[in-house]
């Protein structure tokens, strides 16, 4: 990749080229154009081309771009050619819905196990993960190589939670719980906060009727 500032608009866009290029391979397509690829994706050629140029370009003129070839390079840019491991705390319902979709796995992300402060389910199996005592986790977090924190709590004990974690050699931190986490430089957080998604929607909803 090349040494410069990629800006977190072109980031967030590359996961949508990822999906909709592994489409394309599905339905047996290995070469597109700029201008098919936008009809496609909903971006325009223009954008398309500016994004992938700062990683290289990857297209020829007058061919386009191979679509398997443009479909290894994104996924080494987005550094799904190598393997995480994670842990979940939280398995409640969102907990466990995210545990369980083959996606992560086939993509690389390898959940490990679930921790839950709940007594009654502390040493059960959930659909194949043990459910294990969060007093464990820095031990099995250390014991695992984990790199990665999905957090499925509620916002009181979150931050607690991240600091024990990152101690423990935690990297990379989901957070599913409404709070924003304050972290030590080179912790990377996503945060995904669902009811601030749901009020965008109501807001563009309210607007366009």
């Amino acid at each position: 990749m090349p040494n410069k500032i990629i800006s977190m608009a072109v980031i967030r866009r590359l996961p949508k080229y990822h999906r909709y290029l592994k489409e394309l391979l599905d339905n047996g397509i290995h070469r597109i154009s700029s201008k098919e690829l936008s009809e496609i994706i909903g971006f325009t050629a223009s954008q398309i081309r500016q994004d992938l140029n700062n990683f290289g370009g990857f297209g020829q003129q007058g061919y386009g771009y191979n679509v398997g070839a443009l479909y290894g390079e994104i996924s080494k840019i987005l550094g799904l050619d190598k393997k995480y491991n994670a842990i979940l705390v939280g398995a409640g319902n969102l907990g466990q819905a995210i545990a369980n979709y083959s996606g992560f796995r086939n993509a690389g992300f390898e959940i490990k196990a679930l921790f839950d402060a709940n007594p009654k389910i502390i040493g059960l199996k959930i659909n194949y993960f043990d459910i294990l005592d969060p007093e464990d986790m820095e031990t099995f977090i250390k014991e695992n190589n984990i790199e990665i924190l999905i957090i499925c709590i509620p916002k009181n004990g979150a931050q607690v939670l991240a600091e024990r974690a990152i101690k423990a050699g935690i990297k990379g931190i989901w957070n599913f719980a409404p709070v924003d986490l304050k972290v030590p430089n080179g912790i990377i957080v996503e945060n995904v906060n669902l009811t601030e998604s749901l009020f965008t929607l109501s807001y563009l909803m309210k607007e366009e009727y």
